[in-house]
């Protein structure tokens, strides 16, 4: 096999779609912390689970040994939800911290408030070769070969050039940025509109308030991430409103059915147990406000979404209230 050697660490819907694009043209090892799952998933050649109905290439290689997998490889991808970044990053530290790494995890870390960067800049350093790869993807979409086009963000624009032309492919085109704090902003927050933008759409309010809904989302997006250093362009592109519409209007988001599901008066405990996957926006709205709150950036959307997760509103009352803001302007 020729190109890269490439280890994916998580080996859920995402990042079995990204191992599978990139083992169309590298090396690629897949690891899963569940070996068990992953010894079904490389016998069967596809990840019944989390992304039934994509045969597996059948150069991908699956590797349970956490050691066998890091060592193999001239790049990291975490893929991990979240919450698994740190102790993956902190891991791969003490085997290979010279190795380069991309991560594909969205939002903001519980207790902390940190974005995926500042969390890998604790473990790794701020010199530390690595960046972000997101942009509006659904991973059924990516694992069956459809088009896609999505973000490499790093603070060195030289990796993020230098990556983007190793993996660019013409089914998943990827992009180069330096703006590593809106690309991030962008993924995180757009989980919390996708969860209002649900809602909304649960309780029949139509097209109309979905696009208002959008617009008015991307405007608190922007307001955050300025604050937090980002350039405003960054939010109008792939990262930005790209994946904001993506999240906030395709049927395949799990934000956006969350949404769905609280406007149908179901518990947040039964939507996480019948979704089986994880909802980022769920975690992310209370890490959201808390941030807005410190820097003082109003996000009344992310409020209303954080009150209604926190069992503080229901659905109707939460849209509501957000209808009846006094007029301002835009």
């Amino acid at each position: 096999m020729s190109g890269c050697r490439i280890t994916v660490f998580g080996a859920g819907a995402w990042g079995t779609a990204l191992a599978q694009s990139f083992s169309a043209t590298h090396d690629v090892s897949l690891w899963g912390r569940d070996a068990a799952q992953l010894g079904e998933i490389a016998t069967a050649h596809e990840n019944r689970r989390y992304l039934p109905g994509v045969r597996l290439h059948e150069a991908l290689r699956f590797e349970a040994d956490f050691e066998r997998a890091a060592r193999h490889a001239e790049l990291h991808l975490i893929v991990t939800p979240l919450a698994g970044l740190r102790g993956t990053v902190r891991a791969l530290r003490q085997l290979t911290p010279d190795t380069p790494l991309l991560w594909a995890c969205k939002g903001f870390e519980a207790g902390s408030g940190h974005l995926p960067h500042e969390i890998v800049a604790e473990e790794l350093g701020d010199d530390a070769a690595c960046g972000v790869l997101t942009g509006p993807s659904f991973a059924a979409e990516v694992g069956r070969g459809l088009p896609a086009a999505v973000t490499l963000a790093a603070h060195d624009g030289d990796f993020a050039r230098h990556w983007v032309g190793v993996l660019h492919q013409p089914r998943l085109r990827i992009y180069a940025n330096t703006d590593l704090v809106g690309c991030e902003v962008g993924g995180a927050v757009k989980n919390v509109m996708a969860i209002a933008s649900g809602v909304s759409d649960g309780m029949g309010f139509g097209l109309n308030a979905r696009a208002a809904l959008i617009t008015r989302g991307l405007a608190e997006i922007t307001r955050l991430a300025r604050t937090l250093g980002a350039r405003p362009e960054t939010m109008m592109g792939l990262a930005g409103m790209g994946d904001l519409i993506l999240t906030c209007t395709g049927d395949l988001s799990r934000n956006r059915r969350v949404g769905l599901a609280l406007a149908e008066g179901k518990s947040l405990d039964d939507i996480l147990r019948e979704l089986g996957h994880v909802a980022e926006g769920v975690s992310t709205a209370r890490e959201v406000v808390q941030l807005a709150h410190r820097h003082g950036v109003e996000m009344p959307i992310c409020e209303l979404v954080d009150a209604l997760l926190q069992h503080k509103l229901d659905a109707r009352s939460a849209v509501e209230r957000l209808l009846a803001r006094d007029p301002r302007e835009e």
